[in-house]
Order: C-alpha cells, then structure tokens, then sequence
C-alpha cells in the first residue's frame, strides 16, 4: 500500500482521430472531456517498485469544450510542446512542464476534426475541421495560411515523416488526398478505394518503396486515375501511405504510383461471448506503423482487439494477435487511438485508448499487456470501503458501472474490476453489506435499488420496488416489524433501507428482493400516532450499534427515531435547507460517548455536529426538539454533499462540497486542518481510507476519482474571497452552459443518444451491454453534464433539492458539453451574460382575474383595510353607505360577499378583458354567470365566435345551436376559413350550402368528397361538380385529374378528348384505350392513329404498329406504317435517313430478305398480317382510298411528307395486287409528284429506283391499250421518270470525274431538300444564271464512248418531255401566277401610301390611275420593262381573264396529271449540248429552241431564252 496520491482519471475522448499522443522519454497524454490528462510512463514515474511504471502527473485545463485533437511536438528537444484543438474553435499550443498555454489560435470557423504536429517543421501545427478548411499555423512567426482543398468533412490528417510539404487528408466519404502546402495546397495524389470514413493515416517510416516486397502485377487493384499526373520529382517519389476505414479495410498506397498496391480486409474473430449477428458491428480501424518494423503494421479490429499485420505476406492475410495466450487481456469495445513510446530504459511500448474506457499499455516485443490505467465516464457519485474486504472501494459512477477499486493491490496501482449487467443507469449510491462478504448494494437515478455479489460473474439482484426518482441513499439496518417480513426466525438480521428522490424511505428484504418493499412511513404513522403530512425523507443512516435510525428531510430537519417500532425521540431543528448527509461517528473510538456524535450537511454551507448521548439515554415520553448544535463547522461556501469521519482518529472529520474542495475538520475544536483543492468540479462523495490515517478519497462531477493526502495540503481552509474565485476560475475554465437547443451531431457519431431526463452523457438505456462487453452498453456520449439539477446549481443526484431556483451565476455549475459526440457549432457564438438555464420556462396561463388578483397584491395596509370592511360586510345585515361606497370601490371583495356582488366584479373583470383583446377570457366570464345566449350574442356582433362556444351553444337550447353555427359559419367565411365554415354548416345538416360554398371559392375536391358522401348518387349536383372542377382542371393544363371528372361524370368521351389533349404518344394512347373502354370506337381510331404517327415522328415503328393494334379499321393504316419501315430501313441500310438511325426501334420483320422492295413488301404483309386473297386486298384498298391527304409544299415537314408517300405507294402495291393497273399507275404517280411538290428531288428518285427499277415499260404492256382512261397519268409517270434521268445524267457530266451512275446517284444522295427546293421549278434556268461558262469535263476517250452511247439511249426518250400542250399550259400557269404576284404587289403600295398620306406632303394620291403610273415589272415584253412603262389595272385585270380562258380550254387530263417544267427540260438538254457537243441531236436541239422561243416569254425565262435562241 504506498504512500502517494493517485487519480482515476475521466474516459478518454471517443470518436476522434488522434487525441492521444507520447513522446520518448515517457510522457504519454490523452484528451478527455475539456482538458488533457498526462501520464509519466517507464522508470521516471517514481512508481513504487513491483507496480506498473506509470503516474498520472497533471493536467491542461483551458478549454471550455471537447478536445477533439492532441499532439506532441516529436522535435528533440521541444518534446515539452503539445497542442490541443477543441470544440470551443481553438488550437492551442501548452508547455507540458508549467502547463500553460504558449500560443493560441481561433482561424477556423467551423468544428475541428483533425490536428498534427509537423514531424519535419519544428513549428508547424496542421489542423482541419468539418467543412474541409485546413490551417496550417507556424508557431515562432506566429503566422498561419488557409487551404481549402475539398469540400468534405475531414475526419484525420497527418503530415509526411520525409517531406515536409506534404500532409494526408482522410475524408468522411473514404477519400484521401496528398496534398503540398508549399503550392497553396495543390492535391498531388487522389487516392481513391475506401468508400466510407478514413479513421487513421499512417505513412510507412521508411522513405521509398523498397521495404515492402509488393510486385507491379501483385495488387488486385485498377490503376487510378488520381488528380493531376504529375512528374516524378523526388517529392513525391517513393513513400507507402497506410489508411485505416471503417469500411472494414486498410489499404497500402505508393506514393509514386498514386495508387493503392495492398488492401487487408479485418478478419472476424472468435471472440468470447461470440457476436449477435443482427447487431451491426461498430467499427474505428486506427493504425500505427512501427518505426523499427517497417515490414509490420498494428491495426484495431471489431471489438477492440489489436493486430500485428506482416505486411511481407499480405496475399495471405497473414496477421498476430496481441496478447492471444492471455484471456481479457484485450480491449472489450474499439480502439480508437495508438501510439507508440519510447522509455527511458529504451522499452518500444504502444499505448491504446478504448471505448470500454480503459487505457492499455502493450510491450511491442512481446505484444503482451503491460498494465491498464482504468478511468471514468461519468460523474463520480459515491464511494464506500468494504467494512470486511479491507480497503475495497466501491465507487458509483455515471456512466452506468460500478467500479470496484482494490486499493492494497500489491501488483497493480489500478486493479479495478467493472460491474455493468443490470446497472444501465447512472450509480448514485452504493452501500456494502456490514458482515457479508462481497455483498454490495447499488441504486441509480432511475430509482433501481440492486444487490451485488463483486466475488461472482452473476448479474445482480433487483429489487422489484422501484423508486419513482432518483435513489439518494442507501443504508443497512436491522429489520422494523412489517407484514411483509414475517415471524422472527425467518427474518434476515439485516435489512436494506433505501432513501429515494420521491421523498420515501423504503425497506427492502435481501433474502425476497423479489417481494414488496416496505414503506417505513406507515410504522412511524402508526408507533407515533401522527395525523400530519409526514416531511419528505432525503437521507437516512443508521447508528453503528443498530439502535437509532436518523431521518434526513427536504425541510432541513432531521428526525431520530428509535428501534423496533421506530419511536420518534427527537427533532434536530438546526438546517433550512435539504438535507445531504448524515454520518455517524465510529465506535470504537477511546472516548465511547464519541459514539453519539451526528455531522450532517445540508444545501447550506455549514456543517453542525450534535452530541445525542443525553437524549437517547434519557429515553423520553414525547419527542424532544433540539435547536443548538454541539458543534458548528463553518467555511464552505456551497453546499455539502457527503460526511465521512476517520476511523482512525477521535472526532476527525472530512467533508465534500459544491464549493469545489473537500475540507478536514476536528470536530470537537471546530478547528479546519487541511483542504483538498484538486478537483475541477463539484464534489459529490468523500471516503477516509479504513488503513491509511493521511488517506482520503473524493469523486466529483469532474469524472475524477482522487486519492490524496491530508498531511501533504498547503491549504488549512475552504477558499474565500479571492481565492474562491480563483478556485471558481478554474472551474470556469470547463465548459459553459449552453441552452438546450438541439446540437446536430456530426458525422462520427452515428447513435442513438438518448439523454434521457438531461442525463449525463451516455445513453445507458440503450441496452444492457452486449454480453462480450466488460462494459455499459454503447453508452455513446460521455457526458454528464445534462443532468436537470446540476446545471442549475441545485438538487444534484447526490444533493436533494427540488429542481426550482435559477443556477448560481458562479461557473459551478456542470456544463452541458458532449464530450465524446462532436457537437457542431457552426459559428462561434460570443458568450452571453445570462444564465440561460431560464431561458426554457414554460409560459404562465393568462389569469381569468387579472384585476382581483392585482388588488389582492397591494399593500399590507390595504389588504388589511379589505379584511375590516369584508369582515363588517358579513357581518352586518344593514350596510351603511360608507361601508357600501368601500365594498363599491372594493369590488374583489365580491368573491367572498354575495352573488350580487360577485356579478358586478365578473362586469368589470369582463370589461377589462375586452379592453385588452381578450374576448375569449370575457366569454369565459359570461360563460361562468350562465348567460350563454347573451355570450353568444354578442360573440356574433362582433365577429368573436369560436369552436369553443359554438361547442356549447347546444345547452341554449336547439334553436340557438342551429343559429350559433350558421353564424359561425359567415363568420369563418368572412375570415377565409371556407373549409372550416362548411364542415359546421355539415353539422346542421345544410349540405347544398356547404356544397356552393366549397364550389364558389374553388374547393372542388372537398365539394365532391361531401357531395358524394352525403347526397344521392345520382344528384345533378354530383355531376355539375365534375364538369365545372374538369373545366378548370382542363383550362390549367391538368389534363389527367380533368379526365378523371369527366369520367366521374359519366362523360367518357370528354375524357378521351381531354386526355389526347397534350398530345404526346404516352396521352394519345391512353384516350385511345380509354375510348375502346367506353365504346367510342371512331374516337378510339383516331386517337390510336395520331399516337402511331407520333410515335413514327421518333422512329418507333414497334409502339406505333402496337397503337394500330387496337383498332380492326386501322388494318389499312398499318399496311401503311409497315411499308414506311421497310422504306426506311431500306434508306437507313443505304445512310439515306435524316434521322439518326441509333434511337429507331423497328420491328423484327423488318431486317432480312433481300430482293426488290415491293416483293419484300408484300412478303412481309403475307407473313405479318395475313395478307394473302385479292379479297383481302381489295378491303384494304377500299379502307384507304377514303383517306385524302393535302398535296405537298416545299414547306411541308420531312416526317409528314414520307408518310404521305408511303401512303400513296402502299396504295399503288395494293393495286397491283388486285390487278388495278390503272389506280397503281395514279398513285405511283401521286407519291412521285408529292416529292416533286415538296422540292425533295433525292426522294423522288429513290422512289423510282425502289418501284420503277427497270423504268415504265412493264406498266406500258400492262396497262396495254393507249385508249386506256390511266394512259395521261401513265404518260406523266414516264415524264417525271425521265426527267430524273435527264438530270443525273446532266450532273454526271458535271462532275470533275465521272465513274459511273452509282456515284452519280451517290451524288444526289448528298444534295439536301433545300438545295432541290431551290432547282427544281426553274433548276435549269438558275443554273445558266450565272452566266458563267461550265468547266469541260476532262474526260478519257473510252468514258466519252460510253457517254455517248448512254446520251444516246436517254436522249431518244426525252423526246416524251417535248410535250407542246403541256408547255402551253405551263405558260398559261405562270402568267397568271405572275399577274397575281403584280397586283399583290399594287395593293401593297396602295395600303402603304393609304399609311403614309397623313405625314406626307405631296400631291393627292387618292386615284388609283395614279397608283398605277409607279413603274411596275411588266409580264409581258422585255422591251416595256426597261423602258419602265406602268402597266394599267384594267391591261392585268384583262391579261388574267385570257390566261384563265386559255387554261380552261386544255382538256382534263392536262389539268388533272401534273406533268415536269417542259421548259425547264429544254433549258437542260442545250445545255447537254453545248457541254457535249454531239451528244444531243441537233433535231431536238431545234425543237428545244422552238418551245423556248414560243412560250418562254415570262419572266423566269426571259434572259435564258436570249442566251440559247438568239
């Protein structure tokens, strides 16, 4: 047992990536809570020889919130500078040796995740928070820069041990970036493979990549692609980096590769107890990469285990276990941080931190353990020493353990043993059986009393009488006579007396904690006779002797009663104020009469001894009251939460306080001997060591549990004046109150944090610990600061008071800070003046009374005058009139007098009421006197109504009800509650109105819901409703819910219509089902036609042929759609579609057999649609002969035209299949005219290659007889074939080298329909425009052979296009196109001087002769136009007359079949000839000239016919 002080440090902090750190020489420091404990590890920790080198030394207390980072400097030489970042926004920098800040920083705005110190710049401190800023800060130029290099949370960095611009960012979402803060943060590496937070970084001691066997080939891993691709400097060359998640892998990067070569995925061990399967398991995976075995790596696993990897074999996961031949030498929960050190006698050891809150150190040469420095994760509640197990300490804590602290250990300083099953709640009192071993009795603050064995594994008893609030204390005592414990000889000779926050004392059998507990209230009710509320019990102890039982009460009085049936002997009136503690003095002191001395401590600061010797002996009848004390100990200045006095001396006593100390008196001189000032908080218990006379222990709210000796205090005294606020300064230093506003939790801590009731940190609740667990369940959190009492500087666990008055000002309180769950603060906030401990004060109801209340708040005088005048008032029957004028004047009085003068006050509290804005309060009043309808009346009139009143209208009868609620009704109209109004006009049974009145205001939806519900189906109402709210619906574009009104209203057609109304494929198909539903078949059809062509529009032949489907009279439509298919995939194989070919979705028929497109055709109708008999054919063809489209304009959509061609040609395959040579020749010529029309000369000629491959002869022979009514149409089919021929031949001559028709046709194939647009009605006109002579083909003699024969050939047949009635038509046409386009032209001038005339200041222009003086382009001869001779409206108006008479004379089938430019064919030939002399016969060249001359005397052709005629 030595002779030196010890601490049992608070838990080091959870969740953060490096808040431990040691330097060589061994010194090792942890985080935990607000400030940095420091540990002296090895031979210089003047430890007692044969217990473990280590001594907790000190601590750096600045902070006012969470440390989240801890650093030493790992310079020799400056291994006494650390740094500490924290939740409060600041770095700072301490000298271990005075324990002082050096240095500070507050850069970053936001929580700091991570900090390092520079292993390579003496004074460079890195750091990162939650938004991804990074702050590097140099120390001695005290001069820092801001980086921002992602936007993602940091969870760990650390800087290069090779180079000293490099650092390593580990983020939240698993990435790593390498980054160089000489280049303002430019990321040189990211590194890319972890997908879930990055817990640790360890870069490989050694510089270069030749320590690790790892092959090119060997990973398994992509290469990649990381940030910039940078060259190989010798920066970033050669270095492994190790990275640690929590996605259960660590992965080894190459720094000169940029990317991973190693990833070692956690095996899952056996552990003892084994894993629950359905319970995720939490991980943190930290890491430490020795610096003399580069070649190994120790990593943390599942549950708290360490592994040593041998990275030399990593293909098989190959790894060592520590400590594996010793049980429970492990950690129980996850590491979360290691680090090595280096002692003085050069031992290589790795220190560890851990959620089971355990500190470890590990021998590296063995992997075994070393020792274990335990520590606290709540508050410390109380401690008692076993009475029979000499110097076994149990101590009560918050985080839900108890701890058992064998303080004689001759091995181990810190042999503590952990007790947790069945706890799950703060401990706040503990008390060991006087006599039986190992029997020690707990209670927590959620009122559970439990008995534990400490010398077995068993779970502990728990009594099934719970406590409604905390249990305060705990006491054993012999058993008092009560039903539940029967005879004598089964009664246990002790029995367990509980003292809990609810104010009851009750007593509980060991042997049956199972049974009722047994209040003791009622025996000292019974034994003493009292008629009186008993006071509320916040203590209890019993004499050691076992005779007299003291009862400590929330009133400050203590209560002495006497065994067996409890007889009251005596009240001690001497404390006002709850009562903390009682203790009694030992035995076996020298002066027996000792033995009667009682200290007691209450929530004042004085502590009173009362000698009861006298008293107890005299035994006395009735109770005897005490009001002086024997003595008085005076010096604390807060309260006093626990007595113990020496077992050692006479009359010693310690005790504990809110004050910060922990005092010892000698009681009978009333003489302070020594004061402890170690601790940071408030203390809540204090034990005497039962062998050491100079040894105390004391736990606080510091989460500290200290041993110390009284002879080595420099203090005599408590502190006051200046040094108690010393004192309150240093305890100011933890953290403020905040309000309880709710914290977002950051990123690492992904639990249920239950703070139940403010409770101190940790979520005991949660569950009892997992079985392989030496500890509380996941208690996440590690704060106790949230108690409800203790922020309020009042009723702690420990002292009892109720939880009323604001907190003291002082600081004492215990600050609300989570220390182990990161808490956000997004920006630093000032601090405030005010305790904020009010701010949560829920709001007082408004009084009903406010004026009697007032008055009944005056002065004492006139309270005391109201007494005389009530008193005369009740007295006297006749009043005289100054008593009268009082009573007038005194109207509150009116409570106590009769109900006259009761009603006048209720008058003018009312008035009040009103005059406030306080209507509802005035109806109210009325309400009271009973006069409903006026209440309700006046309510109306002033448009003050409410559910509440309308609710009681009912008891004024049926009549006012039914009036109240239409009245309420206009009233919520009025205030634009439609809603509201109509659901109370329900109420009475008007449902038309409430239906208009949803209606009128557009609550459509409501209306229908209550029309629907309440009046008959088939009312007109229902269906008007439909119709208006679809209108609406469908005026706003919401075309679905409209459609489903109308078929609410049984109109479906509206609804197919109004869903095709938007018109995409999707709508359109829809309406076409939704019409097949209903019958409306012809709607059905149209609808599924317009969904198929717009379906065609992007190339979805599938869809558009399943639209078809649904219709029988749609049959001819798909013949349609499927020759469109084939025509297109056709073009498509040939890269003649428009569209992009990627997005067609085409049918599965529609690939394949080769041969001539109408074959394939009707192939695939045979085989797709059954298309077989001349019957079948016939019905098609009469289905699509009643279709008409509009003939084509050069404006008409690409899309549409194909589609009307396709027409056209699946009419003329379907002709021919029924023999009807005649109609197949008009509707080939009717798909060659559309693409003539529409200026698409590449359609055209595909379509004569696809239908008349072979040219027109074979139609001649069918159609066989010239007198044949198709023969004029026939001819025009020949004509336009020809001319199509006419022009690919022209333009081969045109090209530089002609090879052959294939590339001719390739040719056209690239002329777009623009460039047609503009040849065709006038191409050989515009050709020759310019004037300019052609360039001569160079041609090889063989080529020009084969021409010639070719020009041969084609040139025989152009004779067909020398049509001379045809050329005279065409004339006549483009006259009187002309003359149109010159009076268009008249009119437009006339309207613009008409607009003109009112600026202008010219002659009169109102004549039209006039107009017609304005040189105009004349359509008839060249020689008027250049003289600019005016043409006359009647010479145009006469023109246009003989134009029109020539047309009408031209039979039929001119007008009837269109028929190509003759002039325009003229035009090409010469040109034909004049290129290719010889080739064009000069008898056509003649007759070319002849037809030009005759009829080219309009303007389009005027200037050609000079250049060839002349």
């Amino acid at each position: 047992m030595g002779q030196e002080p010890r601490t049992l440090p608070p838990s080091p902090n959870w969740y953060c990536a490096r808040c431990s750190d040691a330097v060589p020489g061994g010194l090792f420091g942890f985080a935990a809570r607000t400030s940095v404990f420091l540990v002296r590890v090895g031979p210089g920790a003047g430890a007692i020889p044969g217990t473990p080198p280590f001594r907790v030394t000190g601590e750096l207390v600045g902070h006012t919130e969470r440390v989240s980072g801890f650093t030493f400097s790992h310079h020799p030489g400056q291994y006494n500078l650390c740094a500490t970042s924290s939740d409060d926004g600041t770095v700072k920098i301490w000298d271990v040796e005075t324990k002082a800040v050096v240095a500070e920083h507050a850069l970053h705005q936001h929580t700091i995740s991570a900090l390092h110190w520079s292993p390579r710049v003496k004074d460079l401190i890195v750091s990162g928070d939650e938004k991804g800023v990074v702050f590097c800060y140099w120390l001695n130029r005290n001069d820092s820069q801001h980086l921002f290099v992602e936007p993602r949370t940091i969870f760990c960095l650390t800087c290069s041990p090779h180079h000293e611009d490099l650092v390593a960012i580990g983020y939240k979402d698993g990435i790593v970036v390498i980054i160089d803060i000489s280049k303002k943060g430019e990321v040189i590496h990211r590194l890319r493979g972890h997908d879930d937070e990055i817990h640790s970084i360890a870069w490989c001691p050694l510089p270069g990549e030749d320590c690790l066997p790892i092959n090119q080939e060997e990973n398994s891993e992509p290469e990649l692609p990381n940030g910039k691709v940078i060259a190989q400097t010798p920066v970033t060359k050669g270095c492994y980096l190790a990275t640690g998640s929590k996605d259960q892998t660590i992965r080894i990067w190459s720094c000169s590769r940029g990317r991973g070569v190693m990833t070692l995925k956690l095996p899952f061990l056996k552990r003892r107890g084994g894993v629950d399967p359905t319970v995720k398991e939490r991980l943190w995976l930290t890491l430490h990469w020795p610096r003399d075995q580069p070649t190994q790596l120790v990593s943390s696993c599942f549950g708290g285990e360490l592994l040593l990897w041998d990275l030399t074999q990593s293909w098989r996961r190959k790894y060592t276990l520590f400590s594996a031949s010793a049980e429970g030498q492990n950690h129980s929960r996850i590491v979360f941080n290691l680090c090595p050190l280096q002692t003085e006698d050069d031992k290589q050891l790795l220190l560890s931190t851990s959620m089971d809150r355990d500190v470890k150190c590990w021998d590296m040469a063995s992997l075994e353990c070393c020792w274990t420095l335990p520590s606290l994760g709540g508050f410390a509640y109380s401690l008692a020493f076993s009475p029979v197990d000499t110097g076994c300490l149990a101590i009560g804590v918050g985080d839900g353990m108890i701890r058992v602290w064998n303080t004689i250990s001759i091995k181990n300083n810190y042999d503590v043993k952990n007790f947790w099953q069945g706890v799950k709640s703060k401990v706040t009192a503990l008390c060991w059986h006087p006599t039986k071993e190992g029997c020690l009795a707990f209670g927590t603050d959620d009122g559970k009393v439990g008995l534990y064995d400490t010398y077995s594994n068993k779970p502990p008893q728990i009594s099934s009488t719970y406590h409604k609030k905390t249990v305060y204390s705990l006491a054993w005592g012999p058993p008092i006579p009560s039903l539940s414990l029967g005879g004598e000889g089964d009664r246990p000779s002790l029995t367990l007396y509980s003292c809990g926050g609810e104010g009851l004392v009750l007593q509980h059998n060991p042997w049956k904690l199972n049974g009722e507990a047994f209040d003791i209230n009622k025996l000292i009710r019974d034994t003493n006779s009292i008629k009186y509320k008993l006071p509320v019990h916040t203590e209890i102890s019993w004499k050691a002797d076992g005779k007299i039982m003291a009862l400590g009460n929330e009133d400050g009085s203590i209560e002495i009663f006497q065994v067996p049936n409890l007889k009251l002997i005596c009240t001690i009136q001497q404390h006002h104020k709850l009562v903390n503690t009682i203790s009694w003095h030992h035995e076996h002191s020298s002066q027996p009469e000792l033995s009667y001395l009682m200290a007691s401590g209450s929530n004042n600061a004085i502590i009173y001894v009362h000698n009861l010797k006298a008293v107890i002996e005299s035994n006395p009848e009735s109770p005897v009251t005490i009001t002086e004390p024997y003595r008085t100990l005076s010096g604390h200045t807060a309260k006093i939460t626990s007595l113990a006095w020496s077992p050692h001396h006479d009359g010693r006593l310690v005790s504990a306080s809110y004050d910060g100390t922990a005092q010892v008196w000698d009681a009978l001189q009333e003489e302070p001997l020594c004061n402890f000032r170690g601790h940071r908080g408030r203390l809540l218990c204090v034990a005497w060591s039962p062998l050491d006379p100079d040894c105390i222990y004391s736990g606080a709210d510091d989460f500290c549990v200290y041993k110390w000796l009284a002879s080595m205090q420099e203090h005599s005294r408590p502190p006051q004046g200046k040094k108690s606020i010393e004192l309150e300064k240093k305890r100011l230093s933890q953290p403020k109150p905040k309000p309880k506003k709710k914290k977002k939790l950051t990123s690492r801590v992904s639990v249920k944090q239950e703070l139940y009731d403010g409770n101190e940190e940790e979520s005991i609740r949660e569950s009892a610990g997992p079985a392989e667990n030496g500890s509380v369940s996941e208690q996440e959190g590690e704060e106790e600061a949230r108690e409800p009492e203790l922020p309020c500087g009042v009723a702690s666990v420990v002292s009892r008071e109720p939880v009323i008055c604001p907190p003291l000002s002082l600081g004492l309180e215990k600050p609300k800070v989570i220390v182990n769950n990161k808490v956000t603060l997004l920006k630093k906030e000032p601090p405030k003046d005010k305790p904020e401990a009010l701010v949560i004060k829920k709001r007082k109801a408004r009084s009903m009374l406010p004026l009697s209340t007032s008055l009944d708040h005056r002065s004492k005088e006139e309270l005391h005058q109201d007494c005389l005048v009530l008193a005369t008032a009740k007295h006297f029957k006749e009043l005289n009139e100054d008593v009268s004028a009082d009573l007038e004047e005194r109207f509150h009085l009116g409570l106590f007098t009769d109900r006259a003068t009761l009603y006048r006050m209720m008058e003018v509290e009312g008035k009040g009421h009103l005059e406030n804005g306080h209507p509802e309060l005035y109806h109210q009043l009325m309400l009271w006197k009973g006069d409903l309808k006026g209440v309700l009346q006046t309510a109306a009139d002033r448009g003050e109504l409410t559910d509440n009143l309308v609710a009681m209208a009912p008891v004024a009868g049926y009549h006012v009800w039914l009036w109240a609620v239409e009245a309420f009704a206009k009233q919520l109209c009025f205030q634009e509650q439609y809603v509201k109004a109509a659901s109370h006009l329900l109420s009475i049974h008007k449902v038309y109105e409430a239906v208009e009145l949803l209606k009128s205001h557009h609550f459509y939806r409501e209306a229908i819901a209550v029309a629907k519900a309440r009046l008959r189906p088939e009312d007109p109402i229902l269906k008007d409703l439909y119709l208006s709210w679809g209108a609406i619906l469908e005026k706003d574009g919401h075309y679905a819910v409209a459609a489903k009104c109308y078929l609410g209203a049984a109109s479906a057609y509206d609804a197919a219509k109004v869903l095709a109304k938007k018109g995409d494929a999707a709508s359109l198909k829809t309406a076409a089902e939704l019409a097949s539903i209903v019958g409306e078949n012809e709607l059905s059809a149209t609808l599924a036609l317009r969904c198929a062509q717009e379906l065609l529009l992007a190339r979805n032949w599938v869809g558009a042929q399943e639209a078809l489907q649904l219709h029988e009279s749609l049959k001819g439509q798909r013949l349609v759609f499927c020759l469109h298919e084939l025509l297109s995939k056709h073009w498509e194989e040939r890269q003649l579609s428009e569209g992009e070919s990627a997005s067609s979705s085409y049918n599965t028929w529609s690939t394949g057999s080769a041969g001539p497109l109408p074959e394939r055709v009707t192939a695939v109708w045979k085989s797709a649609f059954g298309l077989d008999t001349p019957e079948q054919y016939q019905a098609a063809l009469q289905q699509l002969q009643t279709i008409k489209y509009p003939s084509a304009t050069n404006n008409t959509p690409f899309k549409q035209l194909l589609l009307h061609i396709c027409h056209d040609l699946t009419l003329a395959v379907l002709s021919q299949q029924v023999a009807a040579w005649d109609k197949a020749v008009e509707a080939l010529l009717r798909a060659v005219v559309r693409s003539y029309d529409s200026g698409n000369f590449t359609v055209m000629q595909e379509v004569h290659s696809a239908f008349l491959p072979e040219g027109c002869d074979h139609l001649r022979d069918k159609l066989g007889d010239h007198q044949s009514p198709a023969t004029p149409a026939f001819k025009s089919l020949e004509a336009f074939f020809i001319y199509g021929r006419l022009y690919e031949f022209w333009w081969s001559l045109s090209r530089p080298c002609p090879e052959s028709s294939v590339w001719v046709k390739a040719a056209h194939r690239r002329t777009t329909s623009v460039e047609q647009s503009q040849q065709l009605d006038d191409a050989g006109s515009e050709e020759t425009d310019t004037q300019a002579p052609q360039p001569e083909p160079s041609k090889p003699p063989e080529l020009d052979m084969r021409l010639t024969e070719e020009s041969k050939r084609m040139l025989n047949t152009c004779k067909e296009l020398f049509s001379e009635k045809h050329a005279s038509f065409q004339n006549s046409q483009r006259t009187v196109a002309e003359v149109q386009e010159t009076l268009a032209e008249m009119i437009r001038r006339h309207q613009k001087s008409q607009f003109c005339r009112p600026t202008a200041n010219g002659p009169d222009k109102n004549d039209p002769e006039h107009e017609a003086e304005q040189p105009l382009p004349s359509p008839q001869s060249l020689g008027k136009e250049e003289k600019n001779e005016p043409l006359s409206l009647p010479e145009l108006t006469k023109r246009l007359t003989e134009a029109n008479e020539r047309i009408a004379k031209f039979p039929e089938s001119v007008k009837t079949w269109p028929f190509p430019d003759v002039l325009e064919c003229c035009l090409v030939l010469l040109h034909i000839g004049s290129q290719c002399p010889g080739s064009v016969t000069q008898e056509m060249q003649q007759q070319a000239q002849e037809l030009l001359q005759k009829y080219g005397s309009t303007k389009v052709y005027q200037r050609h016919c000079q250049t060839f005629c002349t």
